[in-house]
């Protein structure tokens, strides 16, 4: 449990969130910050507890002061539960919007609703209030004149922008992470993730995550149960390739439409999928010319949408098409480097020129990686740049940028081998290559390399820490707790674990037809995945804010665009596989005809099978629906309460 901390009206709170300001803030503009974070809402403040972090243990001149604990209390949380729209488990076992004049109607309320929210949720609450913090008559932030405001601005987005506010973040809790851990990856075992617990603690948006890398790692076993006896016998002399294929077309299909009902179930039984979304405001980074929003009645930067259109058509488009161009250009030097290799092997055949072989494929898999990296950076800056008012679309075009890249450089080289080579001895030990190296690289990156620089970033603080007491053995002071997570890394959130498994799923999705065991090495990845992310989200980062997703958002559309070009693939790989081929042996064109009416036909019962699975279950659908009725069965006799009255005050 958390020390209490103990605000300046002398109030006891729960520290819940943490802000620290530059080492060089100015007194003013803390002074003034605090104010706005307490005062009452009547007068635009936050109305929240704050109280500045005490000195820690060892205290060094180097650390910042400027450390401050945020809080609520009981009554400002639920009414903050009730302005986010917050749903929570009903008497009657449904999940309604949160509302404090029927709290007592909700499941687990006693008293005064103290222990009614859990952590993640007031955490939420607050990061809430402080992003609606806006400016009133200032015209600029008190203490730093550059820093301008005008009425309605984000005081948090204004002051993170102009780097006067170095981050906010979650406390942890000690106590229930430790208990968390001990479920999630320090007990190795064969069964489901505690993701109700992952989501109690770190909300619903990660614990989707976690979701779907369990569900894809389970869907992935009949495919590596059938891929090991497929792997055992040489498909050239069987019609495996093909049925492979088939099997392929209906599993991804039936993969992704099956994860649409156990996310609607997962979001229902936590409360996100009637949700309504919040009206979003515009980025922290998002600039221009001061005008008024017609929708909101506020001023704020516009940004005319042609310039950005410009931006993106002229600027970002080439420089995507040209790193493309670079992509093709070294897939064709690992192709020149490959034939020497072969060449090489060919004219004195020994044990180190068939290690040799190998070589340029490792080689290969390595650079993909650093590229994707150094475009990722490139794909970053240049949507910064462009300039996106709200979060969403800046995301939207990102994950495009990223994908298009990512899907070229990652599988042109196997759709190269494939079909225009149409060497399928080479397209099995490129995929194998390729995906091993892959997942070696990923686990170093991920894993172990995040783990080292967090103890190298923190040596000094852990040695600290340790003289005084373990963090694994004794709750730490409360000054010591709060330092040591603000030097912690950064959660960034799910895009590069999204990102991860998209080219996994195309690696299976795609090829795996030629080389069955690909399914083996997924799951064999995903399972060390697993507990490789929740050691970093205990122990290596920061607590992320929860984030209350309702599914997994633009990589649903990803995942079903790539099982769509999984068709065509394999299909295609039906078409030129040797059983097919002997069959058509004296009409090529005859041939091409027959594999696309096939794959057109395949890609119809997709489609069907789409619309004919619901995304929802049928049992949840109705529970939404008596919801909604409820809702304005209430709503006609509020109104029609409000009549009567109005009618007997003219009488």
């Amino acid at each position: 449990m958390l020390q209490a901390s103990v605000d300046s009206s002398g109030t006891r709170f729960r520290p819940l969130v943490v802000v620290e300001l530059a080492s060089d803030a100015e007194e003013e503009t803390i002074a003034w910050l605090l104010r706005r974070i307490r005062d009452p809402q009547q007068r635009g403040g936050a109305e929240l507890l704050v109280e500045q972090l005490g000195p820690g243990v060892g205290v060094e001149e180097k650390e910042n002061p400027n450390i401050f604990l945020v809080g609520a209390t009981v009554q400002r949380l639920l009414s903050g539960a009730e302005d986010v729209g917050l749903f929570k488990e009903y008497n009657d076992g449904s999940m309604r919007a949160f509302t404090c004049g029927n709290k007592h109607n909700f499941t687990d309320f006693t008293g005064d609703g103290d222990g009614f929210l859990s952590m993640a949720e007031g955490q939420f609450i607050i990061k809430h209030e402080l992003d609606t913090l806006r400016a009133q008559d200032e015209t600029h932030v008190p203490g730093h004149s550059q820093a301008k405001l005008y009425p309605g601005k984000s005081i948090i987005r204004r002051l993170q922008s102009k780097g006067i506010l170095i981050q906010i973040f979650p406390l942890q809790e000690l106590e229930e992470l430790k208990r968390l851990s001990f479920f999630w990856y320090k007990k190795v075992k064969l069964a489901p993730q505690p993701l109700d617990n992952v989501r109690h603690y770190y909300g619903e948006g990660l614990a989707l995550y976690f979701g779907f890398l369990e569900y894809f790692t389970f869907a992935l076993l009949p495919m590596a149960f059938i891929g090991v006896p497929y792997y055992l016998f040489d498909w050239e002399d069987y019609d495996k390739y093909v049925i492979f294929a088939v099997f392929n077309l209906i599993w991804c299909t039936v993969f992704l439409e099956l994860w649409k009902r156990r996310s609607a179930s997962l979001a229902y039984r936590w409360g996100t999928l009637s949700r309504k979304k919040a009206f979003e405001e515009p980025r922290p980074g998002f600039h221009g010319v001061l005008g008024f929003n017609p929708v909101t009645g506020r001023e704020e930067p516009l940004y005319p949408n042609s310039k950005r259109q410009v931006r993106i058509y002229l600027v970002s488009l080439p420089f995507v098409l040209l790193c493309l161009y670079l992509s093709l250009h070294v897939m064709m030097i690992y192709f020149v480097m490959e034939g020497w290799a072969h060449s090489l092997h060919n004219d004195n055949p020994t044990f180190w020129t068939g290690i040799l072989l190998f070589i340029p494929s490792i080689i290969y898999a390595v650079v993909i990686e650093i590229m994707n990296l150094i475009y990722r950076y490139g794909a970053e800056f240049l949507t910064d740049w462009e300039n996106h008012r709200l979060e969403s679309s800046y995301q939207n075009h990102l994950v495009l940028k990223v994908l298009v890249f990512n899907f070229v450089n990652c599988f042109a080289s196997l759709f190269y081998v494939a079909f225009v080579m149409q060497d399928m001895v080479l397209l099995r030990q490129s995929l194998a290559t390729l995906l091993i190296t892959s997942q070696i690289l990923n686990q170093l990156m991920e894993a172990f390399m995040p783990y080292w620089l967090q103890r190298r970033r923190n040596k000094k603080m852990i040695r600290k820490v340790q003289k005084t007491r373990s963090l694994q053995d004794q709750e730490l002071p409360l000054a010591e707790q709060v330092r040591l997570e603000a030097s912690m890394s950064t959660y960034l959130g799910t895009f590069d674990d999204y990102l991860e498994l998209f080219l996994l799923f195309g690696y299976v999705s795609l090829f795996s037809c030629v080389y069955p065991l690909a399914a083996v090495l997924v799951v064999l990845n995903n399972v060390t995945e697993i507990y490789s992310d929740a050691f970093k989200m205990c122990r290596v980062f920061k607590r992320p804010f929860s984030d209350p997703a309702t599914n997994i958002g633009v990589w649903q559309l990803a995942f079903e665009a790539m099982s769509v070009i999984a068709v065509v693939t394999n299909c295609a790989l039906i078409g030129i596989s040797p059983q097919v081929k002997a069959y058509f042996s004296e009409s090529e064109t005859q041939l091409i005809l027959w594999t696309a009416a096939i794959e057109h036909g395949l890609l119809a019962f997709k489609f069907i099978l789409a619309f004919l699975i619901p995304d929802v279950p049928k049992h949840i659908h109705i529970k939404l629906s008596r919801l909604e009725f409820e809702s304005l069965e209430a709503l006609k006799k509020k109104k029609m309460l409000e009549a009567s009255e109005l009618s007997q005050g003219v009488q």
